[in-house]
């Protein structure tokens, strides 16, 4: 896609996409020698996600003067404390060298709006559907967090295309093959079917790419 390098750059970013991530590095499209994540689903925890990308940010400008935050704008940092505190506001105080990519979540990241409407139309017949990333998957206890299955049942049914995985790397495949029972487990939980939808990672490439110039 490009031969432009990471090596100068640091990516920090939210442990839900590590599963991505660490594909593109194994790869060899992000050749960075400084790659930080936070611990998942923090977006749950607004204070501690700021404290973890802070400090992460600090340690990374230790090392390089550029760095590229790996964070969705709108929904991932959501301050009902402090209603306009963004997660731009909290970039923007990091300095000049720090930048994030520009997308709304993770979600967003894999695929945007107009291609996951096409795919819910594919997959559901357009019926809404709830969105999820292999991290969804590989970090279920951390990003459901103090989720039971009474808070399960308020949020999941209404999806009645039921759960889409944007997979890029392969991941669900893999994964009921080897835990089938844990899969099935985690749709019942929901109480919607759980499919994956092999995409690229070319998106996410091209996201990454416009914060290196």
């Amino acid at each position: 896609m490009s031969n432009k390098s990471f090596s100068d750059t640091a990516i920090i970013a939210c442990g839900t996409l590590s599963p991505e991530l660490n594909y593109l590095k194994k790869e060899g499209f992000l050749d960075t020698h400084h790659l930080y994540y936070t611990k998942p689903g923090l977006h749950q925890d607004v204070p501690e996600l700021e404290r973890q990308l802070i400090k992460r940010i600090r340690k990374a400008k230790e090392k390089t003067d550029r760095v590229i935050v790996v964070y969705g704008g709108k929904f991932c940092y959501v301050n009902v404390d402090e209603p306009t505190r963004t997660m731009q506001n909290i970039i923007e105080e990091q300095g000049p060298g720090v930048k994030r990519i520009q997308a709304s979540h993770c979600m967003d990241m894999l695929a945007d709006e107009a291609e996951r409407d096409r795919i819910a139309q594919e997959v559901a017949g357009g019926e809404k559907v709830w969105w999820m990333t292999p991290g969804w998957i590989k970090f279920r206890e951390d990003v459901f967090k103090g989720w039971d299955k009474g808070l399960a049942n308020e949020n999941f049914p209404r999806h009645t295309g039921g759960a889409v995985v944007l997979d890029g790397i392969g991941y669900l495949d893999q994964y009921m093959a080897e835990k089938p029972e844990a899969f099935l487990e985690y749709s019942d939980w929901m109480g919607i079917p759980i499919q994956p939808y092999p995409i690229s990672l070319d998106r996410f490439k091209s996201l990454l790419l416009d914060q290196l110039s």
